[in-house]
């Protein structure tokens, strides 16, 4: 049975390809996941220039209400910016703002097909091999990532860029502000994270880097070879300190209890790859700041969405499942990072 969204959405992209004729979408299917956008993918037909072309492309939607609030204009400029460098990305095609084609803004990519993301298939042993390999290129890239110049890359037009000494303050005071309007009840141990890390600030970032913001095992693509084909889920991209980037990656509940980086391999070695591949280097101290804040991050996380299928603005499962599942664990993580657990 065809989707409803199918003729739309060819409607749509018969606007976006004046040249075409005989547009059709086909196969549009919802991916498994979704928390802060929904994710379709679909087969795209039509004819131009005398040829037929048959391609398959991903339907990136905002839904009704999200577990992050985010800016799709920023998701879609920072996986444009990364197109054809070191670090894989999808090519992006159309970005809609509007709300009148699909009911609410969306974008449009074109899929890599054929590739693996999810963590629990990863671990099951079938990859046991890659890991090494698979480790070694996860790191390299997110070093691709903080070595970047974001002016360079015209992020600077669509990200705000904080001074280097105040980049931890906006982080911490954005997530601060999450609990203060979406907790269902006190979060005594994140409160108490939050004091921690404002009386022992971090020192400035090193650079102005383009941090990804959830660059962890489950968002990118690999292969049985241990190869990264394309680093997903852009939506929490800013410009900061490109610690925080490398320090999500250690919140314990990333680790898939494995006590590993992100259940991969030991947190110095994988230090030791970002930092030769950025050409930066992880302070200690710092690096133990953004681990602690990221776990409150994490928190924040869970909190939101938590607040929103309590509200009804989504009552999508996955929006009520993360908070079900990793508020106990996120706090766990937290007390485990502050040495109290």
């Amino acid at each position: 049975m065809a989707h409803a969204l199918e003729p739309r959405l060819a409607r749509y992209i018969e606007s976006r390809l004046p040249d075409a004729s005989d547009v059709a979408v086909s196969s549009l299917e919802r991916i498994s996941g979704g928390a802060s956008r929904e994710t379709y993918r679909f087969r795209l037909a039509y004819r131009e220039g005398g040829q037929t072309h048959d391609r398959k492309l991903i339907l990136r939607r905002d839904p009704p209400a999200s577990l992050i609030d985010t800016e799709r204009r920023v998701e879609f400029e920072a996986y444009r910016a990364f197109f054809g460098s070191a670090v894989p990305v999808p090519r992006m095609l159309w970005l809609e703002e509007a709300d009148a084609a699909l009911d609410h803004p969306f974008f449009i990519a074109e899929e890599l097909a054929g590739f693996e993301a999810a963590p629990q298939m990863l671990f099951a042993g079938g990859y046991q091999a890659v890991l090494p390999a698979l480790a070694e290129r996860k790191w390299t890239i997110l070093g691709e990532i903080a070595r970047a110049d974001p002016r360079a890359l015209g992020l600077t037009s669509v990200m705000q860029a904080p001074p280097l000494d105040e980049a931890w303050r906006r982080e911490l005071g954005h997530w601060e502000a999450i609990f203060d309007s979406d907790e269902a009840e006190p979060q005594p141990i994140a409160r108490a994270a939050i004091r921690w890390l404002r009386a022992h600030p971090p020192p400035p970032a090193q650079k102005l880097a383009v941090v990804h913001g959830d660059y962890r095992t489950g968002n990118f693509l690999y292969d049985e070879a241990g190869e990264i084909h394309g680093v997903l889920d852009w939506e929490m991209a800013h410009l900061g300190d490109p610690l925080e980037d490398l320090a999500w990656g250690f919140n314990p509940v990333w680790e898939f209890g494995r006590g590993l980086a992100g259940g991969l391999l030991p947190h110095a070695e994988a230090i030791a790859i970002w930092e030769r591949s950025s050409g930066l280097k992880a302070d200690p101290d710092a690096l133990h700041w953004w681990r602690l804040f990221n776990c409150v991050k994490g928190q924040g996380i869970w909190v939101g969405s938590a607040r929103a299928f309590i509200d009804g603005g989504n009552k999508e499962p996955i929006m009520v499942y993360p908070a079900w599942w990793l508020l106990n664990a996120q706090d766990r993580a937290i007390l485990k990072v502050m040495g109290r657990l």
